[in-house]
This record gives structure tokens, sequence and C-alpha cells, in this order.
């Protein structure tokens, strides 16, 4: 729809002009030119831009003036260490564990089968009771339960603990097997405080058992190891002696029932 003459014309057309044509714009060919852009492509090159002009006076002026005053800046209060705070936070409750544990603990030893359930039932019903007092965060791991289980089946508290005289029986006690040592601890708390031997009944609660036998076999091993010495008197009640410390208990009958003698375990 363009004649010839019109068709040539594109030839002729100079930089920056066009032919604008069709429905929407025109519908004969209309010339169009196209000013100078303001925007660059972005993988155009950039220029440097030329600095302002400054007088030389205003430079001179601008390098000798006064410089401002300062400005006064409060001063920041300096926050607690955080560090510190949580130290001092366990620190004291620290301090306050050792009576509030052994207290979870001796409710723990009160159940009537506590005697005779396994360590990891005791330590899980001991966790749940610390979390319930709040002592969450100060529960001792299962090798310190251990330990803490073994002095307060033989009756000991945190307190009896750090006595110099038990700090010896502690060291005798670890030459036992780890679950021998709360009745070698229970025996020599009975002969330190002049109470009557144990019956068979309470080391065998003690040792986590009810075989009176098992608990007779227990004392013989003990005594093979050079720790104690076990003698009956004239009525059949049994004495038992700690090597080196001369500490005996008084005499007691091995067959009493538990009930009747009173548990030294808790």
């Amino acid at each position: 729809g363009m004649e010839r003459r019109q068709a040539e014309a594109f030839r002729d057309l100079e930089r920056g002009q066009f032919m604008a044509l069709g429905p929407a714009l025109s519908r004969r060919p209309l010339g169009l030119r196209i000013g100078p852009t303001d925007t660059s492509p972005r993988n155009g090159t950039p220029r440097l831009m030329p600095l302002p002009e400054a007088a030389l006076e205003d430079a001179r002026a601008i390098i000798l003036a006064a410089p401002p005053p300062e400005t006064v800046r409060p001063q920041r209060r300096s926050s607690p260490d955080l560090l510190d705070q949580l130290m001092a936070a366990k620190s004291a409750a620290l301090a306050i564990r050792p009576e509030r544990v052994d207290r979870v603990l001796r409710a723990v030893l009160a159940q009537p089968d506590a005697g005779f359930r396994v360590i990891g039932v005791l330590y899980q019903e001991f966790v749940v009771r610390c979390r319930i007092e709040g002592l969450a965060s100060v529960v001792p791991d299962l090798p310190a339960f251990r330990r803490m289980l073994t002095r307060a089946r033989a009756g000991l508290g945190s307190d009896m603990a750090g006595d110099d005289a038990w700090q010896d029986v502690s060291a005798r006690a670890s030459l036992l097997p780890e679950d021998m040592q709360g009745v070698f601890m229970m025996i020599a708390r009975a002969a330190k405080e002049g109470w009557p031997c144990p019956s068979d009944a309470a080391i065998a609660r003690a040792y986590g058992s009810h075989s009176l036998r098992r608990a007779r076999r227990l004392l013989t091993y003990i005594e093979e190891q050079g720790l104690i010495v076990c003698q009956l008197d004239g009525l059949g009640r049994r004495v038992v002696t700690l090597v080196e410390l001369a500490w005996a208990t008084a005499p007691g009958d091995p067959n009493a029932e538990e009930a009747e003698q009173g548990s030294l375990a808790v």
C-alpha cells in the first residue's frame, strides 16, 4: 500500500529519524525525529564528572576556619555483665542445692520398693521430682547420682560426706565394686554411731536384693578384702569392726527383721 517513491524515502532517513506508519499511528507515512536521550544503557562506560569550581579564597577560609565545638556525649552506663549474673545465679543455686536435693532423694528412697528398683528408674523419678522443685538447672548427672545414692543408702547427708573421717571411709569404699560401697558405708556409719550391726535383711535391702544369703556372702566378700572383721558374741549377735579405724558396731541380731531393727539406709 505504499508507492515506490515513498518506499525509497526510507533510505534517505538521517540518524534519529523514523517513519511512523500503521493504524495505531498514522494512515500515511509520517516522519518522526527522536531527540537526545537522558538515560544510558547499563553496559555503558561511566564517565568522570568535572570537579566543582571553587574560588581560592573560599577554600582558604574553609581550611583556616575554627573547628566546631565538640559535642559532649553522655556517658553510657555500664550494663552488668551477663556472664557474671549467670555465674552468680549458678553459685546461689549450688549453695542451696545440697539440702534441697537431699530432701528430694530421701523422698524417692522413702517409697517401699525403692531399694529394689534399678538405678535408671530411680534416676528418672529423681529428675522429675527435681524439676517439680525448681532444681532442673542443678540436677546431677547419672554418675553423680550413683554416688549420692550410695551415701543416701548409708544414711549419710551432704554435711556428713564432707567430714574428714568420712573422706577416709569413702576412700576405703572405693576399693569395692560400686554396688557394694553403699553397704560398706552403712556398716561404717552404724559402727561410728555405736548402733547395732545391720541385719541381713537391712544389708540385702541396701544392696537392692531380697536374698539374705547374698547379704551374708556380701559381708564375707568385704571381710576378705581386709576392710572389716565380723564376729559373733555368746548370744549369736553379730559385731562388725572396721579395720584400722577401730570403729565397731553394737551387737545386732543378723536374723532380725528390718522393721524391728530400723532401716539405716535412709
